[in-house]
């Protein structure tokens, strides 16, 4: 299975390139904290071999040893994990679920250099999410000028030409979903090209496209709208890079075009699956926009500090989005996010992983609806966007699926294809 693959070989990369990360920096260690980081980054490199050694020789899972926040909750899930195996062994590495394993090794990555003062704020991904960015300099610019230029007469848009512009910043941000480091190890998964011009032949590959539902539940917010109630939408956020540029600009669309009055995004609390946005990485972003050298792009980092400032952005972290849990348990394990999505008008999920946790990361059969696929998980009427880079898909029509399988057996695992699934609320 593609899982088997990643465990196997993807995974041991990262962990590779991470050691390999923190051997680089060894001098800016010893800059800024003397004999303590070199001390440190040993520590963490140690640490980190052990790891990769227990991942390539299927041991154990073993409990978290740290003191952080939500140390506990992971060695519940562990134990959870235990009672499923009915007695037959330990959970290990090649003997567990994919999501549990996968998500346990970026949590064990965390706790390298959590546990190593000084070193213990260093986001060993960084790198890589700020040199996606810089790679990515021609799409960031197409992409900032067209939204600037469509900005200039969003006023006189009529109801189809506002539809057309939403639609096609939906896209850019699903396509945007390419872009990331974990699925490609870490190696280059850049935006070279402007997206713009190739989304009309994209639109074959987009299997679910429920883009139209999307449309009317805006409009019918919209309308509904009385001036005591906004209207919020949320983004929970993928990659950093381009995949977040794309999300940024279709958020300032929401608001510029009055379907929403305020964004909230949710990013992650700790560095996590190589290219995920953190807090850091929103804010970098931004003030990368910001200082460019190129009108269009700082006009766009300029407006949203803005929009960050007025309060009609809103930027959120929270730990369960980092911890192995299917969304289907959001309710009972972090009840006050939960509530927090209740207050939302739409909740747009970005990307692979975030579509692996609301269907439960099953071998589902393709033509199970979303909707059941979501075991209960309803905060708020809630879309997925996302390419699809793991096995698990649903909502297809009969015989899609099969059709796709006979001529390209990879079609799940390339991010060739897309879907943007809608499920209403209850």
């Amino acid at each position: 299975s593609f899982a088997y693959f990643t465990i196997k070989d993807r995974l041991p990369q990262i962990l590779t390139r991470v050691i390999d990360t923190l051997h680089r920096h060894k001098n800016e260690f010893f800059e800024e904290h003397g004999e303590k980081g070199v001390e440190a980054e040993k520590r963490a490199i140690s640490f980190l071999s052990k790891l990769r050694n227990e991942l390539q020789t299927d041991k154990p899972v073993t409990p978290l040893e740290d003191e952080l926040p939500d140390a506990a909750l992971w060695n519940q899930y562990l134990d959870y994990q235990r009672n499923l195996s009915n007695g037959n062994g330990e959970p290990s590495w090649f003997q567990s679920p994919w999501l549990y394993v996968e998500c346990y090794m970026y949590r064990r990555i965390h706790a390298a250099l959590a546990q190593n003062p000084p070193i213990d704020n260093f986001d060993v991904f960084k790198e890589g999410k700020a040199q996606n960015f810089f790679e990515s300099q021609e799409a960031v610019i197409a992409l900032c000028t067209y939204f600037q230029e469509l900005l200039k007469n969003i006023k006189d848009l009529d109801e189809k030409q506002l539809q057309e512009e939403l639609f096609k910043l939906l896209q850019v941000s699903l396509w945007g979903n390419k872009c990331d480091l974990s699925f490609s190890a870490g190696e280059d998964s850049s935006q070279k090209s402007s997206p713009l011009q190739s989304l009309e032949s994209l639109i074959p590959y987009i299997l679910v496209n429920d883009t139209e539902k999307l449309w009317s539940l805006l409009v019918n917010a919209k309308k509904r709208n009385t001036d005591k109630s906004n209207v919020r939408f949320d983004i929970i956020l993928d990659n950093a890079g381009f995949e977040l540029v794309s999300d940024l600009v279709l958020a300032d669309f929401l608001l510029s075009s009055k379907l929403a009055d305020e964004v909230h995004f949710h990013g992650k609390s700790i560095p996590w699956y190589v290219s995920d946005t953190t807090k850091h990485d929103f804010n970098w972003t931004v003030k990368q926009l910001q200082s460019a050298n190129h009108m269009w792009m700082s006009r766009c980092g300029i407006n949203w500090e803005g929009n960050l400032k007025k309060g009609v952005w809103v930027y959120h972290d929270h730990m369960f989005w980092t911890l192995p849990h299917d969304f289907s348990s959001m309710a009972e394990v972090a009840p006050d996010l939960y509530a927090d999505l209740q207050k939302s008008n739409l909740l747009l999920f970005k990307g692979d992983l975030n579509y692996r946790k609301l269907t439960g990361d099953r071998k589902w059969e393709y033509t199970v609806s979303f909707h059941q696929a979501l075991n209960k998980f309803h905060p708020a009427p809630l879309c997925s966007l996302r390419t699809l880079k793991s096995d698990t898909v649903v909502g297809l029509k009969p015989g899609q699926g099969e059709q796709i399988q006979a001529s390209e057996p990879e079609w799940m695992v390339s991010g060739k294809y897309g879907v943007v699934q809608f499920d209403a609320a209850l």
